[in-house]
């Protein structure tokens, strides 16, 4: 009699623990099957977002379905993508409009946006909805911007968002902050992408979607002089696409290192090799001015402390600029 009482609530543990499982085995990718993928960037200030989206096109691990702009001028961050989808062989790839804001980052790449003509994309937010809804459970959205088009699509449909299989995000900081000038770890920061919409941050960390943060603590990587000669003069449609991006941003910029920092494409590598950035179950918190704070309590994110830098440098060469003689991993 005392098993008979006890039965129900043992039922209701081994259902709550599938449950826990199921979520967790989907939000995982299957081998075999490409990922269904929306990028979500603010290409165009940093040439870290031109690299992310190279490495995508070239992952036969991802299916893109479309690519969203976010922050700033995004109707003229959708005509960057146009020249450089066009360029490339993809114009099958859509390309959708997020919510413009204000912005005081210079737009490095403009002269490269501003050759393609002027035309009216698809509403960003939109986009992401009809297209969640259109493959539930499916969409991983690879976040490697400020947060502002996930923000207006929870508010304006959170059950629909919710359907989304994961986000995977470049931003914040937990432990470590920008590396000094001499490469000097220093203390968290409020991090770009996060501090440019705090409030749009922490609306997606209390979405309840699954959220595999990459922060500052493990996408510093730097693309050093050997290694981008190599993708530069590689000669296919695609780096050359990257060679004009990286002197735009060269241009564009004052003041700082020709070694660029590729924090966004390790979100994308996340999405087709985990183990080379392997996550942790962490509870994260938002604050106002944009720190992403470790706390107390049930973990609500994955988050990537430390990356395997060597590996991810071989994937990127190797599925970017094959031609550079680098192993494929």
């Amino acid at each position: 009699m005392e098993f008979l009482r006890i039965l129900p609530a043992l039922f209701l543990f081994f259902s709550l623990v599938s449950a826990r499982f199921g979520a967790a085995q989907a939000a995982s990718p299957q081998p075999g099957t490409p990922q269904l993928v929306i990028i979500d960037t603010d290409i165009g200030d940093d040439i870290d977002d031109a690299f992310a989206v190279a490495l995508a096109l070239q992952s036969p691990e991802l299916k893109i379905v479309g690519i969203t702009t976010a922050y700033g001028d995004t109707e003229l961050r959708a005509r960057l993508l146009d020249r450089y989808l066009a360029a490339v062989g993809r114009k099958d790839i859509p390309v959708a409009a997020g919510v413009a804001t204000q912005h005081s980052q210079v737009f490095t790449q403009a002269a490269y946006a501003e050759r393609e003509p002027a035309s009216k994309h698809e509403d960003g937010v939109r986009f992401l909805l009809e297209t969640i809804r259109k493959h539930p459970g499916e969409i991983t959205i690879l976040a490697i911007g400020p947060e502002g088009n996930l923000a207006a699509a929870i508010r304006q449909d959170g059950a629909t968002f919710r359907k989304v299989k994961r986000v995977v995000l470049m931003g914040g900081s937990i432990y470590r902050g920008y590396d000094g000038d001499h490469s000097e770890r220093r203390p968290p920061d409020a991090e770009w992408n996060i501090n440019r919409d705090p409030k749009a941050a922490q609306a997606l960390v209390a979405s309840g979607v699954p959220l595999f943060y990459m922060p500052l603590d493990s996408t510093q990587i730097h693309l050093e002089g050997t290694d981008r000669e190599r993708i530069f003069a590689s000669g296919s449609a695609l780096t050359d696409q990257l060679t004009l991006l990286y002197h735009q941003w060269m241009r564009g910029t004052d003041n700082h290192s020709p070694t660029p920092t590729l924090f966004d494409p390790v979100a994308v590598t996340y999405a087709i090799r985990p183990e080379l950035c392997p996550a942790k179950p962490l509870r994260i918190e938002v604050d106002d001015k944009g720190f992403t704070r470790p706390v107390e309590g049930e973990p609500n994110a994955q988050v990537c402390l430390q990356s395997d830098e060597k590996g991810f440098l071989d994937l990127l060469l190797s599925r970017v600029a094959p031609q550079a003689g680098r192993k494929q991993p």
